[in-house]
């Protein structure tokens, strides 16, 4: 079986949602090991103290990944969930961008 962002990911890229006629449509096996070695928190303290928005779908397989850097980073920092969301709805789903651009320009607008 197929994760759910696997699923979805297929649909967003394979189909004329967002396909592109020049896509090869390959993975490279051989990139694992440094996608497994990537750490993409070893960071994040260094990005403060600008104003850090982390925005997730409440269905998202990757919200534990956005709650986690969100405890580790520093302030200024806001998280905000999109209820209903999975990770790739908020791609292009009018929906949920519409609040995923509400929320940067209420951020951002207080922020910067």
């Amino acid at each position: 079986h197929t994760s759910v962002i696997q699923r979805e990911a297929y649909e967003y890229y394979r189909t004329p949602r967002c396909s592109y006629p020049t896509s090869v449509n390959r993975y490279l096996v051989s990139s694992n090991d440094k996608l497994a070695a990537f750490d993409a928190f070893a960071y994040l303290d260094t990005v403060a103290p600008r104003p850090l928005l982390f925005i997730v779908g409440s269905r998202a397989d990757t919200l534990y990944f956005t709650e986690d850097a969100y405890r580790r980073a520093k302030e200024p920092k806001k998280i905000h969930v999109v209820e209903g969301a999975s990770h790739v709805d908020l791609y292009d789903k009018p929906e949920y961008v519409t609040q995923v651009v509400e929320a940067l320009k209420e951020f951002f607008g207080k922020a910067l």
